[in-house]
């Protein structure tokens, strides 16, 4: 597709009211003509990677694994796990993003990860956001979101609380001082 947004970064703009997606920082991992399907970068959930593990029946063999965070990411079915990496290693069900991001929906990158075996740079998300077939395109219209080429050291160097600032930071923009309304020439 055309203008496809895959492997860029969606940053919410300061007004986005919606809790699920305000200051989120999203990856789209697949952009194309039925939609966009993308995970945010940002939200942590209530529960620990090892509480993943356990529930994969895996234990980990480092024992700072367990205290990890598991990011919300998304609304859209919150069950399903996907393991978000830098390239490397062979995977049942690897999708490339780019050449600097993949994602692994199988049990055995957990496993790997488990075993000290797995990408280093690695992260789980539960759920995923979904945009219908220009739905997403709207919204970046409205003025819901900017969007910046994805970047490897924010996504996988910096702390989740840092990241939607940090994003604004490499635009070159103080967030603080961004109008909550959308202006359109």
């Amino acid at each position: 597709m055309q203008n496809s947004l895959t492997s860029q970064l969606l940053v919410a703009m300061p007004a986005m009211d919606d809790p699920t997606f305000a200051q989120t920082v999203t990856l789209v991992c697949e952009h194309g003509e039925k939609g966009a399907l993308g995970i945010v970068l940002n939200k942590p959930l209530p529960m620990k990677f090892g509480e993943v593990l356990t529930q994969m029946k895996l234990t980990p063999s480092d024992p700072a694994l367990s205290d990890r965070p598991v990011l919300r990411g998304g609304p859209l079915y919150p069950d399903r796990g996907f393991v978000l990496h830098r390239p490397g290693g062979k995977w049942d069900s690897t999708h490339r993003i780019s050449d600097a991001v993949q994602v692994t929906t199988s049990k055995d990158v957990l496993t790997a990860i488990a075993k000290g075996e797995g990408p280093a740079d690695a992260f789980i998300a539960l759920g995923y956001a979904g945009w219908e077939a220009g739905q997403l395109e709207q919204e970046i219209k409205d003025n819901a979101w900017l969007t910046l080429p994805f970047d490897d050291g924010m996504t996988f160097g910096l702390p989740l609380e840092e990241r939607w600032p940090a994003a604004w930071s490499r635009l070159g923009i103080d967030v603080s001082l961004i109008s909550q309304f959308a202006g359109h020439a």
